[in-house]
């Protein structure tokens, strides 16, 4: 790879792995577009991938029913709210300490653990719901047990990917595994509002519960992914969670990447301000549609940009896509607070959730090829947290910006200053627009 910065140096594809597929033709026509398949054709990561399927629609299920039942108990949003930090604060927690622990176990033995463990929350969640406990107390302390099942299971699982394919097939691989997500955050949720009228609340958990069971054993069948280089006789403790901070801060490139999902979520993610747009801005279009539009845009231009992510998978020149895509996501935001129309502002926004997938692919394959096997997990970790911390300050920073300048303003100096942000990182630091695979 290409980069001049000595404490970024590092190679790809020296590591043992499972996949060793014979190089493909070039793609002609139509095909140049379409989704890059080539991962599926490895067995192991088939395998993982088709269980995502099944349970990224069946997460949402219980993401929904959660706050429902939550809403429901107490009529208060004020307590789903509550719920969502009783959610955040071990995940946060168990997704450093879950990184850590990625890199010194069979990372296999650990996704089937805490695979497990949320299958067995899940069933708990329907036991409480089809038994009618009714106690908000109750259902917060599941949601923060599945929550740190997930963030130890997020950064072995993300990591396990670069043992299962090739370096240049990482970026085709984080498209698969991101548009399935993306397409379960549209699916879900719809299909969870079918669901509730027809078969009950209980119900969406149980299904969960049967989702979960497909991705354990889709994980039984995975190859064993040991630690490599002797480092399953470490220990995963603060040590080792502080080494993965300074392993990052000696590496611009890995530091570069998480600072550019910073910037695009914290400044310009600005879903916290969609209620007042659809209440205010876009009222005479119905403020439930717009509400709907408004939410859904992002998610469904994700998914579109990975169907057609042929049009950039194979891109070497990984820092650059990047940095274009944050911009991208920048602009798009912006246009969307300029517009006084709806469908412009959900065009905007479908836009930007296409610069989001380039941005999550380039990222994620930053990460797996910039770091080293033993370093992997905990970098996982920390993007975990990063992912998911970022856009719940957005939800502070542009609620407080909506009531002050007006959900238009906001939303389009949020964007704004996405751009402004990236192009000067960009410009000052010559690290992650060098880097290339």
């Amino acid at each position: 790879m290409d980069t001049s910065d000595t404490s970024d140096s590092t190679t790809t594809g020296t590591e043992p792995s499972s996949a060793h597929t014979p190089e493909a033709p070039p793609r002609r026509g139509w095909r140049r577009w379409a989704m890059d398949t080539r991962p599926l054709r490895i067995p192991a990561y088939r395998r993982l991938w088709t269980s995502t399927i099944v349970t990224a629609v069946g997460s949402q299920l219980t993401a929904v029913a959660v706050p429902k039942q939550i809403y429901d108990i107490t009529g208060s949003s004020a307590w789903v709210g509550y719920a969502s930090l009783a959610g955040l604060v071990p995940m946060v927690l168990f997704a450093l300490w879950g990184g850590a622990v990625a890199d010194t176990v069979d990372r296999r033995k650990l996704l089937l653990v805490t695979n497990t463990g949320i299958a067995v929350t899940s069933v708990l969640f329907w036991v409480q719901a089809v038994t009618s406990l009714d106690s908000v107390p109750v259902l917060m302390v599941l949601l923060a047990l599945q929550q740190a099942f997930f963030g130890l299971n997020a950064p072995a699982r993300t990591a396990s990917i670069a043992r299962l394919v090739p370096a240049d097939q990482l970026p085709a691989a984080n498209a698969l595994g991101s548009t399935v997500t993306q397409t379960g955050l549209v699916a879900g949720p719809l299909l969870a509002g079918a669901l509730i009228p027809v078969i009950g609340l209980p119900e969406l958990y149980l299904i969960d519960a049967l989702a979960l069971c497909v991705t354990v054993w889709a994980v039984a069948r995975l190859p064993a992914l040991p630690p490599l280089g002797g480092a399953g006789s470490r220990r995963a403790g603060v040590r080792e969670i502080a080494d993965g901070f300074r392993y990052i801060a000696g590496r611009k490139v890995l530091l570069l990447s998480f600072l550019a999902d910073v910037i695009a979520m914290v400044c310009g993610m600005p879903r916290a301000l969609f209620p007042q747009l659809a209440a205010e801005t876009y009222a005479s279009y119905g403020e439930g549609p717009a509400l709907g539009l408004l939410y859904a845009a992002i998610p469904v231009g994700a998914v579109l940009g990975g169907l057609f992510s042929g049009t950039f998978s194979r891109a070497r020149r990984h820092g650059w896509m990047v940095i274009g895509a944050v911009v991208a996501w920048g602009a798009a935001v912006a246009g969307c607070g300029l517009s006084g129309s709806l469908w412009w502002a959900v065009a905007f926004l479908a836009a930007a959730g296409v610069a989001d997938m380039v941005s999550m692919v380039f990222r994620g394959a930053i990460l797996l090829s910039a770091a080293t096997d033993e370093m992997r997990g905990r970098m996982q970790g920390v993007f975990t947290v990063v992912v998911a911390g970022g856009p719940r300050l957005a939800d502070v920073l542009h609620g407080t910006a909506g009531s002050v300048l007006g959900p238009r303003a906001a939303v389009a100096g949020g964007g704004l200053l996405v751009v402004v942000l990236m192009l000067g990182l960009a410009a000052t630091v010559p690290a992650l627009r060098r880097y290339r695979v």
